[in-house]
């Protein structure tokens, strides 16, 4: 399962700084704190745990048990309420109705075909109050095809590693990231390696005009930069601002 073998070490090391990026796209958004908010695929908590410390009334939802250990954790440590809900956004029959849903850091793109985010785009529609948005993001076709084949990164401290490369998925605007953790175990003096391969895949953006229409959106804004910036041909990543 995707992140399930190394969440640890993925929360660890994303960079921080973006959590505030999005709060700050989400405080630009929603004005009234206190009418709920789910965050789909909150991963680690990292970003709830910043809106709850901020006086938001949201939730945790996502995939992962794992995932959703370390964000029962932050929000302990940070001394916060955070309900947590692990399901699949595919099916969000069980869930109440929410003011806001949320779902970022490219997450939409690892549902594996148009069908699938058709489905979750009217998931939310339906789990959202007559009045409710919907604000997401996702990786641009200039990402996947311009900026990711060939990319490279690598990380070193004193006790891991953390390597990263992509290349160009089978699909149209798809890319697959190998990523492999190397840790040191101290009983077996030598290093645990983790690796898993994860595809990712996004569309043009009228596709995701078009199947946001469907699902019942009926107002669609799109940006750049958090919110900040007009998109242009070389935008990486697009951030959606969707009202019923």
């Amino acid at each position: 399962m995707i992140y399930q073998t190394f969440a640890k070490l993925y929360d660890e090391l994303f960079d921080s700084e973006l959590y505030l990026e999005w709060r700050s796209f989400v405080e630009q958004q929603v004005t009234d704190k206190q009418l709920p908010l789910l965050e789909l695929a909150c991963g680690a908590g990292r970003l709830a745990v910043l809106l709850a410390q901020d006086g938001y009334n949201v939730s945790g939802f996502d995939l992962s048990d794992e995932m959703l250990s370390l964000a029962d954790q932050h929000a302990r440590e940070a001394d916060v309420t955070l309900p947590l809900i692990e399901g699949n956004m595919l099916d969000l029959s069980d869930l109440e109705t929410y003011h806001t849903v949320t779902c970022f850091a490219d997450s939409l793109c690892y549902l594996p075909n148009e069908e699938s985010l058709s489905t979750t785009f009217e998931q939310v529609a339906r789990h959202l109050d007559d009045d409710g948005q919907f604000l997401f993001d996702v990786i641009s076709p200039y990402q996947t095809d311009r900026v990711y084949p060939g990319y490279m990164y690598n990380y070193r401290d004193a006790d891991r590693a953390f390597l990263w490369s992509s290349e160009t998925g089978e699909e149209p605007h798809s890319v697959d990231h190998d990523l492999t953790f190397f840790t040191y175990n101290e009983a077996k003096d030598a290093y645990d390696e983790v690796a898993e391969l994860h595809h990712e895949r996004t569309y043009e953006l009228s596709t995701y005009q078009r199947l946001l229409k469907t699902a019942g959106f009926k107002q669609v804004k799109v940006s750049a930069d958090f919110g900040k910036s007009d998109i242009q041909a070389d935008t990486t990543r697009w951030f959606f601002v969707c009202s019923k």
